[in-house]
Order: structure tokens, then C-alpha cells, then sequence
């Protein structure tokens, strides 16, 4: 019996758009939707949204908004399901670290380090079939800066 070639069988990669993304395009396109969503619901409380999808050597900002005299640093995480306490949870303690070493290294850069209130949230917003609009669920003050980082509240 020939032997197949173990490569002629191998699947397309996810992303056949010729981009440069980890992700799929619909993952990345159903996130930035869901940022979108996010922005207005936080502008919809009073925030004013300062930056979305601010670049990081590892990773990125979701969303960063004034509350008051308050910078916010949003982490937001969406689910095509309506299970939003499961989503809520994979903001671990892995992903906080890297989320506030994103936010002191974008506050170094802005020259913001000192003398400005900072405020970890997430909004987890689910989306149910045909659904126009999310279902938003807002952890504000969700976690506190994790590492050898200190911010004031």
C-alpha cells in the first residue's frame, strides 16, 4: 500500500485572509465588536472612552476611559453563550498580571506614573442568537494591581 503524504491532508490555516493575526478573522471581528458594544455601554455610565486597543509589546489595552478623576483600564471579554460568569473567570490571576504590566508600561509612556488614579475593570458581554445589542455584565474595581505595582484609589 503507498504511503500518503502526511502534508497533502493538512488543513488550510484559520485565517486564509493573509493577515498577520493568531486569530481567525471572525474571532477578531466578533471582539472588536464586542469592544465597540463596550464603549458605548461605558459612555452610556458617564465614561469617557480615552483609547481602544491600545498596542502593547504583550498584547494590548482593551479599553481605556476617564470615570471622574479615575483612569480606567477595561478588560473586556465576550461569549457568543449566555454563560458570563465562566467568561468573567478567565480574567485570572495570569491574565491581571499582564494586563497591569500593559497599564504601567502605557502610563510610563504617557508619563502618567505618578499622581493618577487607577482602576481595574471588566465588562463581559454576551451575545444571544440574533441579538442586535449584548448582554453586558460591569465588574467594576474587578482586580487590584497584581505584581510588585501599586496604583492609588
Amino acid at each position: 500500500m503507498a504511503r500518503r503524504d502526511p502534508n497533502a491532508t493538512k488543513p488550510a490555516p484559520a485565517d486564509s485572509g493573509g493577515g498577520f493575526s493568531r486569530w481567525p478573522w471572525w474571532r477578531r471581528w466578533f471582539g472588536r465588536r464586542s469592544e465597540r458594544a463596550a464603549a458605548r455601554f461605558l459612555q452610556s455610565l458617564g465614561y469617557r472612552v480615552l483609547a481602544a486597543n491600545v498596542a502593547d509589546p504583550a498584547g494590548e489595552l482593551d479599553l481605556i476611559a476617564l470615570d471622574g478623576q479615575t483612569l480606567v483600564v477595561v478588560e473586556v471579554r465576550s461569549t457568543a453563550g449566555d454563560d458570563l460568569e465562566k467568561t468573567a473567570a478567565s480574567v485570572d490571576l495570569r491574565k491581571q498580571r499582564k494586563v497591569t504590566e500593559a497599564a504601567v508600561r502605557f502610563l510610563a509612556r504617557k508619563r502618567l506614573l505618578e499622581g493618577v488614579n487607577v482602576r481595574f475593570d471588566v465588562l463581559v458581554l454576551g451575545w444571544p442568537v440574533d441579538a442586535r445589542e449584548p448582554v453586558v455584565r460591569h465588574f467594576p474595581h474587578a482586580f487590584e494591581a497584581v505584581g510588585r505595582f501599586q496604583f492609588h484609589n
